[in-house]
Formats: C-alpha cells, structure tokens, sequence
C-alpha cells in the first residue's frame, strides 16, 4: 500500500444504523413488512454515535463515511429542523476531535415522505420529478452552510444507478415500479442532482473534494473468443458502471467505488438471452462471489476518468466471521496491484463499521466490523476488525 495519506476506514448510512427515521419513504413501506424487515431502531446510532467513534478510534480507522437523513433534515418541503442539525453537528464534532476525516452522504437511498408522495407535476413523485433535482439542490445549500466546516469530502448521491434500477425495473425497492422509461427519468434527475449540488458545494467551499459513490461491477464475459459474450458484457459495462460518469459532464473531484462482486455473463443468439453464469470461488452469506480481482478491473477502467479515487464501500455479509479477514486482505492486495499499474488509489472504507439494517433483506445479513446485538443494542469487535487493524498500523510503518 502507498505511504503518505491513504485513509483507512469504513462506513454507514443515516436510515441503516441510526434509528428512528420514520418521516421517509423506507419507513412507510417497511410498515407492511414482517418485523424482521422493519428498521426500528437500527443499531441505535443516533444516540451511540459517540460510542460507535470510540470504537472506530481504537481500530485505527482514520476516515470514516456516514450519510445524513433528508428526512431528519428537511422535515416538511422547505422547513428545515435545527435540532437534528445540531445533532449532525455534534457527530462530525465528535470525529473529527478523533482525527477522523469525514465523507459526508448527502443521498443514501432515502427520501422523505414529502418528497415521495409530492405535490409534483404530471403525476410524478419522487426522483421521477424535473422538480427535484431543485429541491435537492436546496437542502444541500443549507446543509453545505450548517455543516461544511466538519466536512473532509461530500458525496453527493450514493449509487444511482443500484437505486434507479432496484426501485423502478426490479421493483423490490419503494415505490416499487417496473418501468424502464420511470428509470431513466430517475437517471437523468439524479445526474442533473449532482451537477447542482457539485455547483452549491463549490459556491460554498471550493476547497472540499466532490463525487458520488458509484457501484460498480467487474463483467466478464464467459468466453473471451465469443464475440457475443464479450460484446454483452461491453453493453452491460458501459450502461451500468460509466453511463453515469457521461451524464454528470466531469463534475467530480474524485470518484467513490463501491465494490461487492463481479459477473460473468453468457449471450445466446437464438432464442437470444443473457445469462449469468457462477463463478467457482467461495460466496458471500447472500450468495455474492468473492472475487478481489474484480476490484483491479474496476480501478482500472477508472483511470480514463483521471481523477482521485477512493473505495467508498467494500464489504461482506458474513455472520460468523470467518471470511471477512481474508476477503480485507485480498482486496486490499487489489488496490495494490491496481497502484502499480498507475491507479491513483487514496482511501478504503469497508462496509461497514456495525452491523445494520440492511434495505430489503432486514437485519438478516451481518456486514459490520463491530457485531451489534440488537435486543441489547450491545457492541462486540469481531476478529477480522483487528486484522484490519494490523493491516492498518502496517501500512503506517508502526
């Protein structure tokens, strides 16, 4: 690993570990959900925090990425609640007097209540709105002038294009639509998003680094002689992992990886389908192939866009810990590897600091460093957490 700079860390989202958020759009459909499905009080994050920093302080982490909930913030279209600001304040505070750097989130996922059901034009709600791409742009300016001060790094929108296609083609995320031609108005709203807020931020403090977290995923294709598979897999490349990058015009100050697994695909012609294909190498407790040289590829294929990069979440579901050591180690052998070849690689934030709520699969899959029970609300460092310790203090030459 490159000396100097690098940041060790990892991350969160507000609606995942804080509890509580019941003014957004998860909240309302988690209601018709069995209980294991409904976020409650997450881990309780937003009155442990300071115990949550504590813990990341004592693992070496010298960045941290967390997200702030719209609907804590803007409670009613245009209203904005200076106490839950105060609290976000009180977070940053508290990180950075632990000489935390700071990756702040200005979109994870969720909207709030307002926002998703709307007074918006033509029927349309939410990130199908030409509307609010505005109003976004709005909150960002009040919490760019509340909170810029504690910021590192702003990300603008995390993965864009996990949350058009989850929530408008698959259907599995609110409001649960399947129409392409709904995603792509949401692609579009949500880059015209970026471009405004880089603009907002820029205006307040053109010292602080901009991007967006972008998923992204290494396609391969089955054969590499079969010119079907490997044109597949350029379609699947372009569209998912550097569409995005085209519509936001180079707004960006550097670009935030999100990295869980590759794909590999296979294109028949007749009758014409696109399938995947499984790799052979151990899975992840949701099934997720553990593949680190996927991560190479995608850092890689990044370096056209000539910018800094940090990996903004990489991470595992493992409950019983018994991959999540190795699975650090190769990835970080990864980001080595792609260094080598000329990548300008600076931080890693594994996914995640606790376990949490994570979306349509509940409290079921275990991501965190720190195990949270959650009857308990009680803390507990598993074994690889002080592995990746060790890989910290190694990188630093302690």
């Amino acid at each position: 690993m490159q000396q100097g700079n690098f940041l060790f860390g990892a991350s969160t989202s507000a609606h995942q570990v804080e509890g509580g958020n019941s003014n957004n759009d998860w909240w309302e459909w988690e209601k018709t959900r069995p209980k294991d499905f409904q976020s409650g009080r997450a881990a309780d994050s937003w009155n442990r925090y300071r115990e949550d920093i504590a813990l990341a302080k004592k693992l070496g982490h010298t960045a941290h990425r967390l997200s702030l909930e719209w609907s804590r913030i803007e409670t009613q279209e245009g209203r904005f609640n200076s106490v839950a600001i105060a609290r976000y304040r009180e977070i940053l505070q508290e990180l950075q007097l632990a000489g935390i750097k700071t990756f702040v989130t200005l979109h994870h996922f969720t909207n709030p209540i307002w926002l998703a059901r709307g007074r918006l034009p033509a029927g349309r709600q939410g990130w199908e709105s030409k509307k609010t791409p505005e109003l976004f742009a709005r909150y960002v300016k009040y919490v760019a002038q509340e909170l810029g001060d504690l910021v590192d790094f702003w990300i603008t929108i995390n993965e864009p294009m996990v949350y058009a296609s989850q929530s408008f083609v698959r259907g599995v995320w609110p409001p649960q639509k399947k129409n392409i031609f709904a995603m792509v108005r949401v692609i579009r709203n949500m880059a015209r998003a970026h471009r405004l807020a880089y603009k907002v931020l820029h205006k307040a403090n053109p010292r602080i680094p901009i991007g967006f977290a972008k998923h992204l995923i290494a396609y391969t294709p089955e054969s590499k002689t079969k010119l079907t598979d490997r044109i597949g897999v350029a379609l699947y490349d372009w569209f998912f992992n550097h569409m995005f990058f085209l519509l936001i015009r180079n707004k960006q100050d550097f670009i935030g990886v999100n990295y869980y697994f590759a794909r590999t695909l296979r294109v028949r012609m007749f009758p014409f389908s696109i399938s995947e294909v499984l790799l052979d190498v151990p899975k992840t407790d949701l099934g997720w192939p553990i593949y680190a040289k996927g991560l190479m590829q995608t850092l890689l294929h990044m370096k056209q866009y000539k910018k800094p990069i940090y990996i903004t979440e990489n991470g595992l579901a493992d409950a019983a810990d018994s991959k999540r050591a190795d699975f650090i180690r190769s990835h970080i052998r990864a980001i080595e590897a792609a260094q080598k070849q000329g990548c300008d690689v600076r931080g890693y934030l594994h996914w995640s600091l606790i376990d949490n709520f994570e979306w349509a699969e509940g409290f079921v899959p275990r991501f965190g460093l720190i195990e949270i029970d959650y009857a308990t609300q009680k803390r507990t460092i598993r074994p690889s957490a002080y592995v990746y310790k060790a890989i910290i203090e190694q990188s630093k030459g302690v």
